[in-house]
């Protein structure tokens, strides 16, 4: 699956809910996310651009647990990239194997995310520890398809809200990363 995704900084989550009512967009669910990050012993992911990391999931209904692999971003606008994600069962016995195959564990983040579906975009608000508010948009797509105009449609989306800059295409880990140094 390609994962076409953009990311703005927004100045306040309540602004952008009045908007996404205006538009029909409906929330769907809120969410708890703790993302467990890991290196690889082979390639620095930092310059890779790829990531590996355990996520567990929690709403009032359910608990989850994956695993996701993402694929260095394939263009300069966005971050659309492959990515692999499989449901499993327990986070720590993951964490072990990973551990064992020279895997570092580099950071945890941590966020409420809510999340509302208009179309066929994914539209979250994100709430991460350490960071401003943020939203993202996107569109999964079947490999092969072309992503340009999924971008095209997301950055109309994002125009729509009324957001034209604060764009970022850098993940959570990264900007956590950064506002460390």
């Amino acid at each position: 699956m390609i994962e076409v995704e953009v990311k703005a900084k927004i100045n306040n989550f309540e602004d952008i809910k009045v908007k996404l009512n205006e538009i029909n967009a409906i929330k769907t669910k809120t969410e708890k996310q703790i993302d467990r990050y890991f290196n690889s012993p082979v390639n620095d992911f930092a310059k890779t651009d790829e990531a590996l990391r355990i996520r567990e999931t929690k709403t009032e209904k359910s608990h989850n647990l994956f695993i996701t692999y993402k694929g260095p971003k394939i263009d300069s606008k966005s971050k659309t990239r492959e990515e692999v994600e499989m449901k499993i069962e327990d986070s720590d016995k993951c964490a072990k194997i990973f551990e064992n195959l020279g895997f570092i564990e580099v950071r945890t983040v941590k966020k409420n995310r809510e999340y509302f579906k208009l179309e066929n975009f994914e539209i979250s608000l994100d709430d991460v520890e350490g960071l401003d508010p943020y939203m993202e948009i996107e569109i999964a797509l079947e490999d092969g398809s072309d992503y340009n105009e999924a971008q095209d449609k997301i950055f109309d989306l994002f125009e729509q809200l009324g957001i034209t800059d604060g764009f970022e295409r850098t993940s959570y880990l990264e900007l956590l990363e950064e506002q460390d140094k």
